[in-house]
Formats: C-alpha cells, structure tokens, sequence
C-alpha cells in the first residue's frame, strides 16, 4: 500500500514539468522578444507577429520570417541561424528579388508552369506578357524564383482570366530616305 501512494506521487512530479508549458508558463513569441542562435548569440528582437509570420530586427534589417522558424524554450527563443548567417542570407535574397524584377524575366506560376515574360515594371506594379495578352500585378504578389525569374502564388489559369488583350506593338518607324548624290 505505501509503495502503491509513493509510486502515484513519484508519477505526479514527474508529470508537473510535463505539465508546466501547458499552464502557459513556457514563454512565447510575442513582439519585444530576444531571438538568439543555438550558441546563445543574438539573432535579433522580434517587432512584429502577423499570423503566420513575424518580423525579426537584427542589427541591419526587418526580416520577416515564418513563426515555424522559431522554437520557444524555457529560456529563449531560438533560432537556426547566427544573425551573421541570417544578415548574409537576407542580402542574397534581397540581390536574388533585384535581378529577378527586370524586363524580360519569366513569370511562373504557383505550379511552376511557365506565364510569361515581364514586359514592365515601375514601383508598384509589374506587367507580364501572357501570349496575346498582358496583365499587370502588384509587385508583392510575386517573389524571387529560387530557379530563376519570378513566381505568384496564382495559377496561369487565374492570370489569364485577369488579362487583357495587349497593347498593338509600335510600328518600326520607316527607314530614312537616301540622299542624292551631288551632281546628279
């Protein structure tokens, strides 16, 4: 009978820690945390959570990131990367998005399936050529393809639905006429 109630409160303890990030007491990602790397170095302090994602300040930029990318323990919030590591991989992605925004880059779709060349762009918006047609997006809809080019999220389906007919191309304008020879 007494190892019966030793056995039952040895089982409680041990499930009390278990127990204890239900209760909410394990922090959370909440705005104003520190973010640090598995070396206990600082990756940065998070300013932003927006549904599924959140924004990381690190010592040069917002970055912002997937909640899945961060793990809460008792004692922090860990991240994967040294904010060295994370800094260097945000300027090549940020040099991978300039390139890809340019006239002639290719736009694909959510499937990969190629819609078409980028015939425009200004700050706000970029205009695609969808064979006879064109169709002009915001530019946050669409993201550096890790492949190349562009993608958006929508289908080639949906794109071609929202095109319109383009523009008639402008006509080459007519060679110069010959000038006379002297003396003739």
């Amino acid at each position: 009978m007494k190892f019966r109630k030793v056995l039952a409160f040895t089982a409680a303890a041990l499930a009390l820690p278990l127990a204890a990030p239900a209760l909410g007491q394990q922090p959370t990602l909440h705005v104003g945390a520190t973010v640090t790397d598995p070396q206990g170095g600082t990756v940065g302090t998070i300013t932003a959570i927006n549904g599924a994602n959140l924004t990381l300040r690190t010592d040069r930029y917002d970055i912002p990131l997937p909640v899945t990318s961060f793990t809460a323990t008792p004692n922090t919030v860990l991240f994967g990367m040294t904010q060295a590591d994370l800094n260097a991989a945000y300027e090549r992605a940020q040099a991978a998005a300039a390139q890809a925004f340019s006239v002639g880059s290719i736009l694909r779709d959510s499937a990969g399936v190629v819609v078409g060349p980028v015939t425009a762009l200004d700050a706000t918006t970029v205009t695609v050529r969808i064979d006879a047609n064109v169709v002009r997006l915001p530019r946050n809809a669409l993201a550096a393809n890790p492949q190349g080019g562009l993608v958006t999220g929508a289908t080639r389906a949906q794109l071609v639905a929202a095109s319109v007919p383009a523009p008639p191309e402008p006509a080459a304008a007519p060679a110069p006429a010959a000038s006379p020879t002297p003396g003739h």
